[in-house]
């Protein structure tokens, strides 16, 4: 009672209205410049579970906008680091982390755990994938974005409303747009942006009047503009997301702040020549493996070791589960070490198809 105590003396809210914010499950999808205001005002609200998907490590540059993080947050998962921080921000609460790649193989899983889905994305190819997945599992999705000064804010899929694909029918042309990194993006713009979702989250579970629906909410940080434009409702567009069903049709693009993390299977591994593995576990992690060419350089160190990374080799990176392989083929590209794969298959599956020898 003390905690949400501001909430409850509300006479909209009420005690039956915290009960119903208790009582939501809500995944956020990215923990950067939207996920972490998004989370923090959630968390403090009392959403009682709360999902955050993010397979990112937090960077320096991160911390000019992204507030969840600190310096000690550096080089960690950002789902993990969100976690440790909102737990001491509520510890009563339910928090998920899940840092995973979003994909089509995973994305109906994940929205079957909840009721809210929020986009905090930075990318096309997930927004329309968070989109299709929203409607084939029937729900809401509370959308943000920003650009340089500029920030949109919309519901989709809220009560047979409109969607994304109502909006925007199909991706821009990869490069049409620069990525974040490229062009920049004012700091307090994502607090304000991700705030306004995290505002209509609670919209939704407290089942407010006037959510934001059927239009897309504008804001200019420069001129303190607000413009409100309307979203027509496209049946067309939302049929041919419902008669694809479970065959995605998102295309990889390059939209993003960063390249896309390239993932092999075992037998792909199998048609490739002049290979280097590279382990990124812990030296003291087990089972250690008896592998021909392979080094071992944990997670941690990655960024002091570069230059064991051959150009003329094709670096297979794995690890335990396939979770901090994806992270260190990312980091490695942003140091424009680009012929590396992550491994999708756990040690045990490498153990049991190359037949080799542990310790």
């Amino acid at each position: 009672m003390n905690r949400y105590n501001r909430h409850i003396i509300l006479s909209d809210i009420g005690k039956k209205g915290q009960d119903k914010i208790s009582n939501a499950k809500v995944l956020v999808i990215g923990a950067g410049g939207l996920g972490c205001p998004i989370l923090q005002y959630l968390v403090a609200a009392g959403v009682g579970t709360i999902g955050i998907i993010d397979f990112d490590v937090v960077e320096i540059s991160n911390l000019q906008r992204q507030i969840l993080f600190g310096t000690s947050s550096i080089g960690l998962n950002k789902a993990l680091a969100a976690k440790k921080r909102l737990e001491d921000l509520n510890p009563t609460i339910t928090i998920n982390a899940h840092p995973d790649e979003f994909t089509p193989i995973n994305a109906l899983y994940f929205f079957e755990c909840y009721d809210i889905i929020v986009d905090a994305t930075d990318n096309f190819e997930t927004r329309y994938l968070i989109n299709d997945a929203s409607i084939l599992t029937n729900k809401p999705v509370v959308y943000g974005a920003i650009y340089k000064f500029e920030g949109q804010v919309s519901v989709f899929n809220y009560k047979n409303g409109p969607s994304y694909r109502c909006l925007f029918p199909k991706p821009p042309k990869e490069g049409s747009i620069a990525n974040c990194s490229e062009i920049g993006v004012l700091g307090v713009l994502p607090g304000i942006i991700g705030t306004m979702q995290a505002n209509e989250v609670l919209k939704i579970i407290l089942e407010f009047d006037q959510v934001l629906t059927g239009e897309l909410l504008c804001y200019n940080a420069k001129a303190a503009e607000i413009v409100n434009l309307k979203i027509t409702k496209s049946d067309s567009e939302i049929e041919k997301v419902i008669s694809r069903g479970y065959n995605f049709q998102i295309k990889n693009n390059t939209t993003n702040c960063g390249k896309r993390i390239i993932e092999l299977s075992m037998k792909d591994v199998f048609l490739k020549d002049n290979i280097q593995f590279i382990d990124v576990r812990e030296q003291h992690e087990k089972p250690k493996l008896q592998l021909p060419n392979c080094i071992q350089i944990p997670l941690g160190e990655l960024e002091q070791n570069l230059n064991q990374f051959n150009s003329n080799k094709n670096n297979i990176i794995f690890c335990q589960t396939g979770v901090r392989s994806r992270i260190a083929v990312e980091r490695l590209q942003k140091h424009n070490i680009n012929n590396c794969y992550s491994l999708k298959e756990d040690v045990s599956t490498i153990i049991e198809q190359l037949n080799i020898t542990i310790k």
